[in-house]
C-alpha cells in the first residue's frame, strides 16, 4: 500500500494522461474487449485484473511506465526509508545463522532499492550472502534494477542473478517479497444470505466495461464463500444494510503461489510483507465493499475500469489464507506481526541510536520516515509481516515483542 497524497473518487480531478499514454490504454482496452467477446461475453475479474496489470507490453506492470516513487503512482516502504530494508537484513542474518542457508531470493524487486539497501546492510554486518537472486517478470523493471545496482553498488553486482522463473526444487535459502501478494489478480464475490455470485466483467453496447454477476464456475470459490459466511455465524446476513449485498475478494493465486513455494523450498524461510488482515477482519460484516483499490498518480479510487494499463489495481491480503495454505503445504508459520512491531523489535532502535540530534535536517527527516513506517494511521498497523519456514522452526527477534499468529 503506498503512502498516498490524496484519496479521491472524482476522476475529473485526476491528471490527464498524455495522448501517447491514452493510446496505450486504448490498445489494452481493445485486447480486453476481444477476450470478453471470445469468452461468451464475460470474463472473471481475476482475468480482467491479470490483463490490466500483466498483458505483455500493455499491462501496468509489463509496460515501461514509471510506477514507484514520487513521480510514479505509489511509494513503497523501502523507498520511504533505508531503515526498512536494514531491519529486514538484520532478520535475514538471524535466518542465515539458524538455517545455514546463504542464498537470498527476492520475488518482485520493484525499483531495486530494497535489494540495494538490504545487501549494503549485510555487507556492513559482514554477513554477505553467496547470491542474491531476483525473480522479476517485468523486463522494464529488471533493467531498472540492474542499472540501479550497477550505479550504486558496482562492487557487489556480481552477487546478483536475475531469474525468469522460480528456481528448480529443492531451493535452499531465504525468499523475501514486499508488496507482492496484493498485486496478484483476485476473484470478486457478491454474497447475501442465500446466494453466492461471482462478479464478472462484461461490456455495454457502447463497449464500456460493466459488471455482470453470475454463479461462480470455480468450485474453490464456492467452498471459500461458504467459509466466509461461517466466520460470522452470529450474523443473519454478512451485510447488515437492507437491500445491499456483500462484496469481497478471494485471492486464489496467492494461495497457489504459497503452495508452489512450499513445494520448491528444501530448507529455509519465507518473509512476506504486505498490507492486509486476518480472515475475521478481512471478511468483517462492516467491510461490505471489499478492499479493492486503484492507484493513479498518487490518487486512490475504486474504479478498476479507469484507464486500464495506466493504474495499479490491488486488494488487501488475507493472511489467514496464506497461513493455512502454508501449513497445508508443510510449511511452519513462525511469526505474524505488524510492520511497526517488526521494525521496533527488529533493529530500528539500534540502527538509529547514533543519529546526531544536532544535525537537525537529517534527524528530522529520519524521524519523519520512521513515523510513516510505524504509526498506526500510516503504515505501521495495516502492513503485516509473516514468517514461514521449512525443515525447522525459526525464532526471530522481530516477532518476539508481539507475535499475533494465534489470530490467523
Amino acid at each position: 500500500m503506498p503512502k498516498e497524497t490524496k484519496t479521491n473518487s472524482n476522476q475529473n480531478t485526476f491528471p490527464e494522461p498524455s495522448s501517447e499514454t491514452k493510446a496505450h490504454s486504448d490498445r489494452l482496452k481493445i485486447l480486453i474487449q476481444e477476450k470478453i467477446k471470445a469468452n461468451n461475453g464475460k470474463i472473471t475479474f481475476a482475468d480482467y485484473m491479470n490483463l490490466a496489470l500483466y498483458a505483455p507490453g500493455l499491462g501496468y506492470y509489463s509496460a515501461g511506465l514509471k510506477k514507484f516513487g514520487q513521480q510514479g503512482d505509489f511509494i513503497t516502504a523501502p523507498e520511504i526509508s533505508p531503515i526498512f530494508s536494514q531491519c529486514l537484513a538484520l532478520q535475514c542474518i538471524q535466518i542465515m545463522q539458524q538455517t545455514q542457508q546463504l542464498v537470498l531470493l527476492e520475488v518482485g524487486a520493484g525499483s531495486g532499492v530494497m535489494a540495494i539497501e538490504l545487501i549494503l546492510e549485510l555487507e556492513k554486518q559482514s554477513q554477505l550472502p553467496e547470491q542474491y537472486l531476483i525473480l522479476e517478470l517485468s523486463a522494464d523493471l529488471r533493467e531498472r534494477q540492474h542499472q540501479a545496482i550497477q550505479t550504486r553498488i558496482p562492487h557487489l553486482s556480481d552477487r546478483f542473478v536475475w531469474l525468469d522463473s522460480l528456481p528448480d526444487k529443492p531451493f535452499n535459502g531465504i525468499i523475501i517479497a514486499n508488496e507482492l501478494l496484493d498485486a496478484m489478480p483476485v476473484h470478486l464475490l457478491k454474497l447475501d444470505s442465500d446466494v453466492i455470485l461471482e462478479r464478472y466483467v462484461s461490456m455495454s453496447e457502447a463497449g464500456h466495461f460493466i459488471w455482470q454477476d453470475a454463479a461462480p464456475k470455480n468450485n474453490r470459490l464456492k467452498k471459500i464463500a461458504d467459509e466466509i459466511k461461517s466466520l460470522h455465524h452470529d450474523q443473519a446476513h454478512l451485510n447488515d444494510k437492507p437491500g445491499t449485498s456483500y462484496i469481497t475478494e478471494v485471492n486464489l493465486q496467492a494461495i497457489d503461489w504459497v503452495k508452489t513455494i512450499a513445494d520448491i523450498l528444501g530448507s529455509g524461510a519465507i518473509l512476506l510483507v504486505d498490507y492486509g488482515y486476518t480472515a475475521l477482519e478481512y471478511y468483517h460484516p462492516q467491510r461490505s465493499m471489499g478492499t479493492l483499490m486503484c492507484h493513479y498518480q498518487h490518487h486512490r479510487h475504486d474504479d478498476p475500469f479507469y484507464l486500464p494499463g495506466l493504474q495499479d489495481i490491488t486488494a488487501h491480503v488475507n493472511f489467514s489464507s496464506i497461513a493455512h495454505a502454508a501449513t497445508d503445504s508443510g510449511l511452519i508459520v513462525c511469526g505474524f506481526t505488524t510492520q511497526a512491531h517488526f521494525l521496533m523489535a527488529g533493529g530500528l532502535v539500534e540502527l538509529t541510536r547514533d543519529l546526531n540530534p544536532d544535525d537537525v535536517l537529517h534527524f528530522s527527516e529520519v524521524a519523519r520516515q520512521i513515523k510513516i513506517l510505524t504509526l498506526p494511521e500510516e503504515m505501521g498497523e495495516l502492513f503485516k509481516v509473516i514468517l514461514l519456514a521449512k525443515d525447522k522452526r525459526l525464532s526471530l527477534p522481530a516477532f518476539q515483542f508481539k507475535n499475533f499468529q494465534n489470530r490467523l
